[in-house]
């Protein structure tokens, strides 16, 4: 058994590693100072710049197809260039990429959204929860109602990730409310933000935030159905599976860095007259981070693997992101405690990735709706424990 990387994944890994160290961690003192000031890190001109530099590196489109100018990666790849994006807190993402669910769309709607996405001149976001359906995303109750060739959207959605920046949304509502959600009774529609509807931003104690949709009576073509009437439910698991090993991904990139800034904090840090990395305390706090680190990035390789494997990747993906998420929340926070008074400071950015990856545990699949999904593997017997090696 081979547990190195192949020397396409290092040299992929390592040249992603080159561009962040050289064009994306020097920016980050003056996202801190921005961001002290209640400004954004980053405005959206500045990210495309290190967009369009990074294309001229090859990175374009990390899933896109080629067809669409992408590189088409496999997910193992993926997971490794997202942790290396893990490793500076300046909320920079390659370019090039689309809602993996717009790829259902008709041609003339790939002209007129995907297309432009890609390209970075339009923004998207992907609305399905609603105040009452959060992790129970088949309780939601915004309504669309055929009138003539159009829809008419009533209802409201929250906690939408780019949704007060948005051009467009992908909006799953209810069209047939006695099937249910589940069953067919929900539709995606892609929705401008011209057709009417507006958005409300909600402060969160992260940096930047979501965004709650309101829809009043907005009329919607019947052209911009995206894929079929009654899929919408399928295509918006569809488009949050693919965040239950790109999160723990990139929790695994910010759990490296942070336990190397404890790391080097413990070797020249000096209390009593030693240096506090002598003080069992501190090992044991590095040793348990580093400890979890390591299971954590095995648990998210090994669902990118079934991904790449055409195996079923929910229960794998659902392992790694419950404990990725929780692994990146423990580690800062013994580093937080490593580095005292300090770490408390928004001199340093450890406080700010306390406030970042506490929404890990939240977010596209609660700790506890992973947990259902686990446990509901094993004892309807969908799953073996130890899964493919059993």
């Amino acid at each position: 058994m081979d547990f190195a990387l192949s020397e396409e994944e290092r040299a992929v890994r390592d040249t992603v590693r080159a561009f962040i160290t050289r064009e994306v961690m020097p920016l980050e003192a003056e996202v801190l100072r921005r961001e002290r000031a209640h400004q954004p890190g980053l405005d959206h001109s500045e990210v495309r710049e290190l967009q369009l530099k990074a294309r001229k590196f090859g990175f374009w489109g990390l899933a896109t197809p080629e067809e669409y100018g992408g590189m088409n990666l496999p997910a193992v790849l993926q997971s490794l260039i997202w942790t290396e994006l893990g490793r500076t807190f300046v909320p920079f993402r390659f370019g090039g990429e689309a809602d993996n669910i717009l790829f259902h769309a008709t041609e003339e709607q790939k002209r007129e959204f995907l297309i432009p996405t890609i390209e970075g001149e339009r923004r998207s976001c992907f609305a399905i929860t609603e105040p009452g359906a959060g992790s129970d995303a088949a309780n939601i109750r915004l309504s669309a109602r055929r009138d003539g060739d159009d829809w008419i959207l009533d209802g409201e959605k929250t906690f939408i990730t780019g949704g007060h920046d948005a051009d467009f949304a992908i909006v799953v509502a209810v069209t047939d409310r006695e099937k249910g959600a589940r069953n067919g009774g929900a539709t995606a529609f892609l929705v401008d933000r011209s057709m009417g509807w507006r958005s409300e931003f909600i402060q969160t104690m992260g940096e930047g935030g979501p965004a709650s949709l309101i829809f009043d009576g907005v009329r919607v073509p019947h052209r911009n159905i995206l894929g079929e009437i009654g899929q919408g439910f399928t295509l918006g698991m569809e488009w949050i599976g693919k965040g239950r090993y790109t999160i723990p991904s990139h929790a695994i990139g910010i759990a490296e860095r942070v336990l190397q800034m404890a790391i080097d904090h413990a070797n020249t840090r000096e209390t009593f007259g030693a240096k506090i990395g002598t003080n069992q305390a501190i090992q044991w706090m590095i040793a348990d981070s580093e400890t979890e680190l390591e299971a954590a990035r095995w648990l998210v390789l090994r669902s990118a693997w079934t991904v790449d494997a055409g195996l079923d990747p929910r229960h794998a993906s659902s392992m790694g992101k419950l404990y990725g998420a929780g692994m990146v929340n423990r580690v800062v926070d013994r580093v937080l405690q490593i580095h005292g008074g300090m770490g408390y400071t928004r001199e340093l950015p450890i406080e700010r990735w306390y406030r970042q990856v506490r929404l890990y545990r939240i977010f596209e699949g609660t700790d506890e709706m992973q947990r259902l999904i686990i446990s509901r593997d094993l004892l309807r017997g969908y799953t073996k424990i130890g899964g493919h090696l059993a």
